[in-house]
Formats: C-alpha cells, structure tokens, sequence
C-alpha cells in the first residue's frame, strides 16, 4: 500500500474505532431510539458497516474491468472538495440513498457481532488497498451517489468524513437519551 494510501486507511481505522467507543460506551442504550423514526446508534454503525461494504464490492468490480476507468478531472477533485464540506458542517443532513436505507432494518445484530463483521470488511479493504495498482490511483473509481465518481483517495476521504458525520450523530442519539433519563 503506498504511503498516501495508508495514511488515509489509518484515519479510516482510527474514526471507526472512536465511532465503536462511542455507540459501546451507551451500554444497553445502543439500540434504543432516541425518537420515533429515528436511528438508534446500533443502527448508525450497521449503515455504515452496509455502506463500507458495499464500497468494497463497488471498487473490485470497478478493479476488474480497470481499462474502463476514466483518469479523474478537475470537475471530480470539486465535487469531491464540496462533498467534504457538506459531510463536515454540523447539522447537515443527506438523506440515505434508498438502497441504503432499506438495507438498515429496524433490529440490528448485536455491537460485538457488528464489530467482527466490520473486521472482516475492513481486512477486505485493507488487502484491496495492498494490491490496488498505482497506475490507477489518478482514475475515477467510485460513483458516490451525490457527488458522482471519486479516485481512491477521495473514495477513502468519503469514507472517513462520512464516519466522522455519523459520529456527530450517535453523539446526539447519546445525549438524548441521557436528557430522557434525567
């Protein structure tokens, strides 16, 4: 994995475990909803487990027909840039795709089980990003609904702006939950 590679997979990694932290440290909390029709943390992570994962499929089929693969623009680097910002405003909500939210149900298994099966998601990444060819690190990879195609390094940049922006939520799941304990 080259270095600009793993420096974005160690954020990637490290954002994970703070999301972890946070949805565990509210015990028997995580999969109560702190409204009706709202997400409850569990539910948080397991989108984003979903999502990861289907990153992951995304960027191995792309990976086997590569000679399709288009070298990424200026136009991409801006879409990229505005997603960025928009993941990282507080308050700002995305709607999730359908695919997405139909993917979320209303149970959710267990943080434990959540948590080892994201380890096996992450560990497909992590051998994806070993043996992703340099020749393709300047071309478009992933279609991100919203903002269209991303290289691998603005894939990963998502990845991890998209973490932090569910952090934020689970931090407010968390404190209304304590507000309604009070």
């Amino acid at each position: 994995m080259n270095h600009r590679l793993h420096l974005r997979f160690e954020q990637l990694e490290h954002a994970t475990n703070q999301l972890f932290a946070a949805a565990e440290a509210l015990g028997d909390k995580a999969h109560q909803v702190p409204a009706p029709g709202k997400w409850s943390a569990a539910q948080v992570v397991h989108h984003l487990l979903i999502s990861e994962t289907g990153i992951n499929q995304y960027i191995e089929k792309k990976l086997r027909n590569s000679e399709e693969l288009q070298k990424a623009g200026f136009s991409h680097f801006l879409k990229s840039r505005l997603l960025r910002v928009l993941l990282r405003l507080p308050g700002f909500k995305f709607k999730a795709p359908a695919r997405l939210k139909e993917l979320t149900p209303d149970q959710v298994p267990p943080l434990a089980q959540l948590h080892e099966e994201w380890d096996g998601v992450r560990r497909h990444l992590e051998q994806i990003l070993n043996e992703y060819p340099d020749k393709l690190l300047s071309h478009a990879i992933f279609k991100h609904p919203r903002s269209g195609m991303l290289t691998i390094y603005q894939t990963l940049d998502f990845m991890v702006d998209h973490i932090l922006h569910h952090q934020r939520q689970v931090e407010r799941i968390a404190n209304v939950l304590q507000k309604a304990m009070k």
